[in-house]
């Protein structure tokens, strides 16, 4: 018989029927329960029963319904369902009957069967536990020959139960004033208890060494599941520790019992969903230090409230009060050093991370340290040289690194990804060796406490490339102005201004050939048209250098000289031959310019010193005059213009200026 793929697709229909209808049920022995034990009366459970009952049944059956749904071929699931079911109806809903309908006699039948059956079915409360066991975490057996074993423990679980019912012995409390059944004398109900238990107690060291058998030979991520069953099942000698003192029917017993159902169930849906939004080795921490911190604040307690009692008086308010109050001041420092400690001494590598990072958030508040740095200590605080930290751009839709770099593709696996938010916001990705997943409990709590320092460098990333955005389309502005004014220029010079040279030759021509012949109006004529026309051509080259100087094509310095030739004012030069990029040199040309009009406009001086030069990489020119000084940068004045053309280029401009004149001085940055 063959099984398609529309087969088992039927099949993962109906299962998930199957778990919703489980569930329901068992979920629907809780309001059975909360509503016999409400009518109770002197046979009512204790507050744990109608507390943590229900929460265990919830934990239960809530955590194998999404492991059925989702693995629905894995038999864990359905075993914990099934557990729900049992805790729930075969366990707590017999005691709430047996309770109601002994309080009031007549109303519901076999009330002492449910109270003998609530005395001798506890060994079904195992029963789940114990075959999770076997079966944990895939789903099957170590080998077939565990099948025996596990058949066995079932048939010692099954004797067991049947002696319990069948005994003479006094049903537990409160059903201790019930007449047992004593179906069968004890001299067999006796032997079959015990060879029960014996088995029972076989069975659960052979689930013990499944266990320890699957987690010896396990790594990576079956070993990090072992773990989360491995610290669950040491509630299993604590219940046995707290049954033994108190007696085993006590509320302490009730309640580590209901915890060991809780905690159980969670941790095995936890490891078998590969869940990792909780690491095994982070709940052991949380553990020890909250462990520690409740002995400690409720021993301040106690201490304050007998001290405080003794002092002003036994009854009085103020002790309680002034010992909440110290408990409540006390937590958070207290908490911060009991986690140290316990860092340090269990958690060595978690301890000396989360130190390294505060030192450089320390140092960062101080200014000794740059945010962009967080990267390499967060690599040297998981002690992994390949960690790499890309800050997310949401404005590039792309990551970038440190330098503002931008970064198309993240390295691809086997590299390790851990993503980097502060609530809903992306601020990058860690990559790095897929191996500190598994210290998932070193990795995310140093990343955690750097959130602060990394949102900031992204943050400056950010504005660093919109920066440098700007600074590059303000460039392409000014190149692109340059390139416009050479355009102009040769067209004044190559069209224009040759055309009108061109026609007084013609007009000079005509002239001549008239001759003395001519009259002496038609000749004044000529005259004044070619002087005309010498006047156009003049003032069509001043504005052709006011485009762009023609000296220009022969370097800075000839055009430097030239526009002093030119100047109304004695005008120096000092001027480097070094060629340079031509915006560079256009850009220097038009603020010596500038800088030369407004000396002669407003300066009211009577000489300018031009300089230029190259100094530390930089072409550096200095526009000085010896007027009556006043200019300055900003304010509407026509120095932003000039300070606008050299920020393009990613130069600065600086003015002095007093009384005894003005220095303008422009830092270009040079290539080479």
């Amino acid at each position: 018989m063959t099984f398609s793929k529309e087969d088992h697709l039927e099949w993962m229909k109906g299962g998930k029927g199957l778990a919703w209808g489980l569930a329901v049920v068992a979920c629907a022995a809780i309001p059975a329960i909360l509503l016999l034990n409400a009518g109770a009366g002197e046979y009512r459970p204790s507050w744990v029963s109608n507390v943590v009952g229900p929460i265990a049944v919830l934990t239960s059956v809530s955590v194998g319904l999404v492991v059925a749904l989702r693995r629905p071929s894995n038999p864990i699931g359905w075993l914990l369902v099934a557990n729900a079911l049992i805790f729930g109806w075969l366990g707590g809903f017999p005691a709430a009957y047996a309770g109601y309908a002994l309080e009031h006699p007549g109303t519901l039948p076999g009330g002492r069967l449910a109270a003998v059956w609530d005395t001798g079915a506890w060994p079904l409360l195992f029963a789940g536990i114990v075959a999770i066991a076997f079966v944990f975490p895939d789903g099957h057996l170590l080998s077939p020959r565990w099948r025996w074993i596990a058949i066995g423990g079932g048939v010692a679980a099954a004797v067991t139960l049947l002696g319990g019912l069948l005994s003479g012995n006094q049903l537990d409390p409160p059903f201790d004033d019930v007449a047992p059944l004593q179906a069968l004398p004890d001299a067999i109900t006796g032997p079959m208890q015990g060879l029960g238990l014996l088995g029972m107690f076989a069975a659960l060291i052979a689930a013990a060494v499944a266990v320890v058998s699957r987690f010896r030979g396990s790594e990576g991520e079956l070993r990090a599941q072992m773990k989360w069953v491995a610290y669950a099942a040491t509630l299993i000698p604590l219940t046995i520790l707290v049954g033994t003192l108190d007696g085993g029917t006590g509320p302490a017993t009730l309640l580590s019992m209901m915890a060991l159902e809780i905690a159980i169930p969670l941790s095995i849906g936890i490891a078998v969903m590969r869940y990792r939004l909780y690491e095994i080795d982070r709940l052991i921490n949380a553990t020890l230090v909250y462990g520690t911190l409740t002995v400690l604040l409720a021993a301040a307690f106690v201490a304050v409230t007998l001290g405080g009692g003794v002092l002003i008086g036994g009854g009085a308010a103020v002790p309680t009060a002034a010992a909440t109050l110290a408990v409540t001041l006390a937590f958070r420092p207290l908490r911060e050093r009991v986690q140290s400690l316990v860092d340090r001494r269990f958690a060595r590598a978690r301890y000396e991370g989360l130190q390294q990072v505060d030192r450089f958030l320390g140092d960062l508040r101080v200014g000794q340290a740059e945010p962009e740095g967080i990267g390499e200590v967060l690599a040297e605080a998981v002690s992994d040289p390949s960690l790499r930290l890309f800050f997310w751009l949401p404005h590039d839709e792309a990551h970038a690194d440190a330098a503002g770099r931008l970064i198309p593709e993240l390295p691809a696996p086997p590299a390790g990804r851990t993503p980097v938010r502060r609530g809903e916001l992306q601020l990058g990705t860690v990559v790095h060796d897929p191996a500190l997943r598994d210290g998932a409990s070193l990795l995310d709590p140093v990343i955690l406490r750097a959130g602060l320092a990394i949102e900031i460098a992204r943050l400056r990333v950010e504005v660093r490339r919109q920066l440098s955005e700007v600074e590059q389309s303000r460039t392409r502005i000014v190149t692109a102005t340059y390139e416009e004014r050479r355009r102009l220029e040769r067209d004044l010079h190559d069209g224009a201004q040759q055309r009108l040279v061109s026609l007084g030759l013609d007009l000079r021509h005509v002239q001549h050939e008239l001759g003395e012949a001519s009259g002496s109006d038609a000749r004044a004529t000529l005259d004044s048209v070619v002087a005309g026309l010498a006047e156009a051509i003049e003032e069509l080259r001043e504005l052709a250098r006011g485009v762009r100087p023609a000296a220009l094509d022969d370097g800075l310095a000839a055009a430097l000289s030239e526009l002093a030739a030119r100047a109304p004012i004695h005008t120096e030069v000092a001027a480097t031959t070094e060629r340079f990029d031509d915006e560079i040199e256009a850009a220097a040309y038009f603020v010596a310019s500038e800088a030369l009009t407004n000396a002669v406009k407003h300066a009211s001086g009577s000489q300018v010193v031009l300089r230029a030069g190259r100094d530390n990489g930089n072409l550096v020119l200095s526009v000085s005059d010896d007027g009556r000084g006043g200019a300055a940068l900003g304010g509407g004045s026509g120095l932003t213009g000039l300070d606008d053309r050299v920020a393009a280029l990613g130069g600065r401009l600086d003015v002095r200026s007093d009384g005894s004149g003005t220095a303008l001085v422009a830092e270009f940055p040079c290539e080479s």
